[in-house]
């Protein structure tokens, strides 16, 4: 009887342990998400947006879905350091905002899925063969920034027509945008003052020169340090009544004279759509690169009030959010 008691509780206990098919089920997949800019508890625009797409898809972190966070904390340098990581965690999908951390992400792995979500020319960085079809382990959004570089100085120009010379911050994540604008500056007869930022003492260094020998405008190129220091450069730009024409409607929000851009957050909560067609098996190498549709013209009256100059009917008519 005894016998025959233990051989009944062994087959139950077989019967319900979980199989291995069905340990295997329950292991949800795992994300690197890699920034430039350091991480806080509370989720930057862009990530949140980011998370929120993956929601309504049905992925919510630590739930349905892993997230390796991974940021360099401004320093570009630790990048390729912390993208060789996330390969080593064999996470499925790494996320990437922005040029220096995609080509991070690429130098470490050519077969994990790589989502931009946020990108300037990945065609001309050599890092897909083509926006219609990437034939890469790279796919994602394609933010058009270098081509907006040009338009902004036309929107500069038009807005405050004395502007002669203009002062340019810049990080070397953003040279291709930082050729086009300088292409456009010849034919607007503009004069550029080109200040390279790669880290904060250069940003404090970079304030200490200009306020030397004022410009008559400043903008910012796109980039995750432009993201991360935009406060502070509007303020400057504030203090010293300078225009300024920004690549994020984030700059104009923190008191910048004019912005024009896609919706940078739109680009993020996009990227999820990506993260879940590859996740459902879908060839990253086979996912078209998107583009923005739609561009958001934003000015801000007050602080063309209190730069005293007059916003042209014109340009006020084509802007897509007045700030007052």
């Amino acid at each position: 009887m005894r016998v025959i008691g233990l051989a009944v509780v062994l087959a139950l206990s077989l019967s319900l342990a979980p199989s291995a098919e069905a340990q295997q089920a329950t292991k949800i997949p795992r994300l690197g998400y890699l920034v430039v800019p350091p991480l806080s508890d509370t989720p930057s625009p862009e990530r949140a947006a980011f998370l929120a797409g993956l929601r309504e898809l049905g992925w919510i972190d630590g739930k349905t879905i892993a997230i390796e966070y991974r940021s360099a904390k401004w320093n570009v340098e630790l990048l390729d350091d912390l993208a060789e990581e996330l390969v080593r965690m064999k996470v499925d999908i790494i996320v990437t905002a922005g040029g220096d951390t995609q080509r991070a992400a690429k130098r470490a792995t050519s077969t994990i899925p790589i989502v931009m979500a946020a990108s300037g020319d990945p065609v001309a960085e050599r890092l897909v063969a083509s926006l219609a079809r990437p034939r890469s382990n790279v796919t994602g959004i394609s933010g058009m920034f270098p081509e907006l570089g040009p338009k902004r100085l036309e929107l500069l120009k038009e807005a405050v027509p004395r502007v002669a010379r203009v002062a340019v911050i810049w990080n070397p994540g953003a040279d291709l945008e930082l050729r086009a604008t300088r292409a456009a500056a010849t034919k607007l007869g503009l004069t550029l003052k080109l200040m390279e930022v790669r880290n904060a003492d250069d940003l404090a260094r970079t304030f200490s020169v200009l306020e030397k020998d004022l410009p008559d405008a400043l903008t910012m190129l796109f980039g995750a340090l432009a993201s991360g220091y935009r406060g502070l450069v509007a303020d400057f730009a504030k203090k010293h009544k300078l225009p300024t024409v920004f690549g994020a409607r984030e700059f104009t929000e923190a008191g910048g004279l004019m912005s024009y851009a896609p919706d940078i957050s739109e680009g993020f909560r996009r990227a999820a759509t990506y993260v879940d067609k590859i996740l459902k098996g879908a060839n990253p190498a086979d996912l078209p690169i998107e583009q923005p549709t739609k561009f958001e013209l934003v000015i801000n009256l007050k602080t063309a009030k209190a730069l005293g100059l007059t916003i042209p009917q014109s340009l006020l008519l084509r802007a897509d959010q007045v700030i007052e």
